[in-house]
This record gives structure tokens, C-alpha cells and sequence, in this order.
């Protein structure tokens, strides 16, 4: 058992539901219910692992045609995946706002986030 003070959320309400539970309806239901709910998460996850492996062809973004044809020798960014271009056109930058959000605060302009 750990200790409550090391333990994380999702295992708190794991724990704390297991426990409402067993005070409930008793151990046997309450550990076959958290079985059939582990059993029901296994099946779900593996139909969408069966799902995408036999939907989608493509499966790896640099195995996509458009992509290659993209990045080939006479596409739009020849350069490569690592390139100048690349990098202006599909990567972000941080710019800090925080000043500004400050200043309309300050003004007792209300944001809902």
C-alpha cells in the first residue's frame, strides 16, 4: 500500500472508488466489477489498435505520398524536413503576452479564459 502522501491523483479516486465500492456491495462484487472494468479498457483499446491498422494504410506521417512529394528534390520544400524554409513556414514561436494582459487587468477589463 503506499503511502497517501506519495500517491497520485488517479491512483487517490482508484483507490477511494475501490474502497466506496467494497463498503457498498462487498469484496467478491466489487473486485469483479473492477476486473470486467479493466477487461472492457484491454478490449476497447486492442479493436482500436485492429481499427487503425486495418483502415489506414499509411500509419507513419513520413511514409504519407504528399509529404514525400513535399519534401522531394523539385517540391515546394526541397531543402529537407530541417530546412530554412521549413523552419519559417511550420514551426511556432513564443511571444510573452503577459504584459499586456497585465495592462487590461490593471485597466479592471475582466477576461474569461
Amino acid at each position: 500500500m503506499k503511502n497517501i502522501a506519495t500517491m497520485t491523483r488517479r491512483g487517490f479516486i482508484k483507490l477511494a472508488g475501490f474502497t466506496c465500492g467494497y463498503a457498498v456491495l462487498g469484496f467478491n462484487v466489487t473486485r469483479e466489477a473492477f476486473a470486467s472494468a479493466l477487461e472492457f479498457v484491454g478490449i476497447r483499446q486492442q479493436s482500436v489498435y485492429d481499427a487503425d491498422s486495418k483502415i489506414y494504410s499509411i500509419r507513419k506521417s513520413q511514409e504519407n505520398p504528399m509529404i514525400t512529394k513535399l519534401y522531394a528534390k523539385d517540391g515546394f520544400l526541397h531543402e529537407g524536413p530541417c530546412g530554412h524554409e521549413s523552419h519559417h513556414l511550420l514551426h511556432t514561436h513564443y511571444y510573452d503576452r503577459s504584459d499586456r494582459l497585465k495592462a487590461l487587468k490593471a485597466k479592471g477589463i475582466k477576461l474569461s479564459l
